[in-house]
């Protein structure tokens, strides 16, 4: 009976290593996501002069899962009511960390540029764009050393505390 629970402790360590894994190989993915949403959202705003209903709508059909649940929770919650865009995007923001593997750095960095949104004319929106990527690509950067460094340490240590925990209890 001991074994069992024992192999059981050890295959929940393990599982625990293995998620952060794949949180810590998921983020640069959902980063570069985040920035391709930015620039078709930069066309769609200066070259089509879509409004920023129809533009969310287009990035959701261009952009894969978890991004694009985002852009389509935007696009619907500005037919349902006619409150303002930020606490709309603000709400789609906190839904969207809790399915991806973005961290606290981005969302803040998606909260600055919310704040802009639809609020200036086109050169200046095109600049906030351009702004909220150039940090993006920062955490990108970030998160590709993140990857590089701690995802196969994170493997290893659910492993090894597991077994190191069961040790020190039989």
């Amino acid at each position: 009976m001991k074994w069992i629970g024992a192999l059981l402790f050890i295959g929940t360590t393990t599982w625990i290593g293995f998620e952060v894994s794949n949180r810590l190989n998921k983020r640069p993915k959902h980063i570069r996501q985040l920035k391709n949403a930015l620039q078709i959202l930069e066309a769609e705003i200066l070259y089509s002069q879509l409004p920023l209903k129809d533009a969310f709508e287009t990035i959701a059909k261009q952009i894969p899962d978890p991004i694009n649940s985002f852009f389509y929770t935007l696009s619907n919650s500005m037919e349902e009511g006619n409150t303002d865009l930020f606490n709309k995007w603000n709400e789609s923001i906190n839904e969207l960390l809790k399915v991806s593997s973005l961290a606290s750095n981005e969302q803040e960095i998606l909260k600055q540029f919310g704040r802009t949104l639809g609020q200036h004319d086109f050169d200046q929106q095109q600049k906030h764009i351009h702004l909220a990527i150039s940090h993006l690509d920062r955490e990108l950067e970030e998160a590709r050393d993140n990857q590089f460094r701690y995802s196969k340490m994170a493997k290893s240590l659910g492993v090894l505390c597991g077994i190191f925990i069961v040790l020190l209890l039989i």
